[in-house]
């Protein structure tokens, strides 16, 4: 176990690498120039070429890129364009919104989507099966950004009963949660549905049943342990999609978390502020997984590392 978590943590290093490439020509073979939109249109070209020059943007993009990878390996991700803060200082303050909207979205897919799966799979009623379908199209074709107006207008503005923009409190949460954990439940339970159906037909829950065992302990003690490990893999892929899509809903909240700090930074051409926020998403995605792959042990001790 321990060799095969630091094989992963040595792959990280290559992994965020290649990210941290990915965004910087991304970002900086786009169009707009972060020195005009600072200057404003009207600064000379005098100005114009003493702030590009001390921010390093007149070098060639191979030696910015280098430079910028030293300073990451030393723990430095820059300093932001626009607000003249450290790039850390800038992601450690938004970072608590967006990890609270991600576990409170996590753990209401979680509580939502494995249920409905597990009922699914084990009710033999043609109804219910009809609606964990429908509830799962709906979750998976509707655009968060839609689903989290749609919240809005019923829940904010027509019954008053949750704010619009507001950041504290547990009633702030609630809309962005559900918005986010819609598409993340509508895949577990359909991933639980079709894993329980699976393990259901294997012949260790006919001889559990034949023993007498009550079904319920069938159905949650054997069958949806042993149905966990492809449960898990895809729980592990939504979290990081659920960091992912933060920025769309943060967005639509006026939430103070990284999607708005990556939406500004992306529209204010911040070459630092958003490579640093990408890269520690990127890291937090990749460290989900790792973690996702120790787990699969606990459930599983036919499980062996190598």
């Amino acid at each position: 176990m321990t060799v095969f978590i630091i094989r992963r943590l040595v792959m990280l290093v290559p992994t965020l690498a290649g990210v941290t490439l990915a965004v910087f020509l991304m970002l900086h073979l786009t169009p707009g120039d972060p020195i005009t939109l600072m200057l404003g249109e009207f600064a000379s070209a005098t100005e114009v070429a003493r702030l590009r020059n001390e921010l390093g943007l007149d070098r060639p993009l191979l030696v910015q890129y280098l430079k910028y990878m030293e300073r990451t390996f030393h723990g430095d991700l820059g300093t932001s364009i626009r607000s003249q803060r450290a790039v850390l200082d800038e992601i450690a303050d938004r970072l608590p919104w967006t990890l609270q909207l991600a576990f409170a979205a996590m753990t209401l897919a979680i509580f939502v989507g494995i249920p409905m799966g597990v009922i699914a799979a084990t009710t033999r009623n043609p109804a219910i099966d009809s609606v964990v379908t429908v509830f799962s199209l709906l979750g998976l074709s509707m655009p968060t950004f839609w689903s989290g107006l749609l919240l809005i207008l019923l829940f904010s503005l027509t019954l008053g009963w949750f704010p619009i923009t507001e950041s504290h409190g547990l009633r702030a949460l609630v809309l962005p949660a559900v918005t986010l954990a819609a598409p993340a439940a509508a895949v577990l339970a359909r991933m639980t549905r079709s894993s329980v159906l699976e393990v259901l037909r294997q012949e260790y829950i006919r001889t559990a049943r034949a023993k007498g065992l009550l079904e319920r302990v069938v159905v949650y003690k054997h069958a949806l342990r042993n149905a966990m490990i492809p449960i898990l893999t895809v729980a592990g892929l939504q979290f990081g999609g659920l960091l992912a899509g933060a920025v769309i809903v943060e967005s639509v909240f006026a939430r103070p978390g990284l999607g708005r700090l990556t939406v500004n930074a992306v529209l204010s051409r911040d070459f630092p502020l958003a490579q640093g926020v990408v890269l520690v998403i990127a890291a937090m995605y990749v460290f989900v997984n790792l973690a996702v792959d120790v787990l699969y042990g606990l459930l599983d001790p036919r499980i062996r590392y190598h």
